[in-house]
């Protein structure tokens, strides 16, 4: 089929666009720069220039598709201001791309984060959080579920806290870069918290699998990892670096940092009965041994 990709260059898009390509199906990508353009172009995708933001680009990105993935999401996070913008921004592109939709029995894949369960790994039948720093999104990707209900196969991946690919990528990614401008490998609280995480080549695969398969309505887990110890993943990255591995305080990373310390582990056993999903690439603390002094 031919699809629409938001955010088709990132990390995580460019594995996904790689997995669609290479699965049989066309790429339609939204580029919001030259050298975005560029990029969809050398991995074989057609782009449609234009930003999140553009809601015209894409409507009309969704309506010449046979179906439509958003992975696209704001990165600055630097402030609870930014992160509310990044939040808002994306809410109105799925519901752009969700009207367009409605009555089409085309598949929509909106991609959110792994739910937080006190005292257990959270599952695909939990609820996404609707409050906090990202509760927004929790609310936007719950509307697109809804959308089910008006004709169209809307589903979510719910992605864990790290999706990395060769030491980059998502939480321990933002771990390793604080290290680098403090010269410290911080560790929220005692790093006894876990987070879930899942290679970049695996999370695609997952993505394609529930475009092709997916019923309306539903959402899967894309975790390969169910919970790693932050204080294990902090010191992997002390050590490659060469840095001291230390508690810090929460307020370190800024409107993430309640999120950071929260314990937060993740299965994805239903995902895997269901769509037959299998991670077959490295484990987060096996990939971050490629990051480099």
């Amino acid at each position: 089929m031919r699809v629409f990709v938001t955010g088709g260059t990132g990390l995580i898009g460019s594995a996904v666009v790689a997995e669609l390509l290479g699965n049989g199906h066309t790429v339609l990508a939204l580029a919001r720069s030259g050298a975005s353009a560029l990029a969809a172009e050398a991995s074989g995708a057609e782009p449609l220039r234009g930003a999140l933001a553009d809601l015209d680009v894409l409507r009309a990105g969704a309506a010449q598709a046979d179906g439509v993935i958003h992975l696209a999401f704001g990165n600055d996070v630097s402030s609870p201001d930014a992160l509310a913008k990044s939040v808002a921004e994306e809410g109105a592109a799925l519901a752009a791309l969700g009207e367009e939709l409605v009555g089409s029995d085309r598949p929509f894949v909106a991609v959110a984060g792994t739910p937080y369960v006190p005292g257990r790994a959270s599952t695909e039948a939990d609820p996404l959080p609707t409050d906090g720093p990202v509760g927004g999104r929790g609310r936007a990707v719950t509307a697109v579920l809804s959308l089910a209900a008006r004709g169209v196969r809307s589903t979510a991946v719910r992605m864990p806290r790290t999706v990395h690919n060769q030491g980059n990528g998502g939480f321990a990614g933002l771990l390793t870069n604080i290290a680098r401008r403090s010269g410290v490998s911080g560790c929220p609280g005692d790093g006894t918290q876990r987070w879930p995480a899942v290679h970049a080549l695996d999370a695609a695969v997952l993505v394609r699998l529930a475009l092709e398969q997916g019923e309306a309505g539903t959402s899967w887990h894309a975790v390969a990892d169910e919970g790693d110890k932050v204080r294990d993943i902090a010191a992997v990255i002390g050590r490659r670096l060469g840095l001291p591995v230390e508690p810090v305080p929460a307020e370190t990373f800024g409107p993430l940092g309640p999120i950071f310390a929260t314990d937060q582990p993740s299965s994805s056993a239903h995902t895997r009965q269901v769509l037959g999903w299998e991670p077959r690439h490295p484990s987060l603390l096996e990939d971050l041994e490629n990051i480099q002094p």
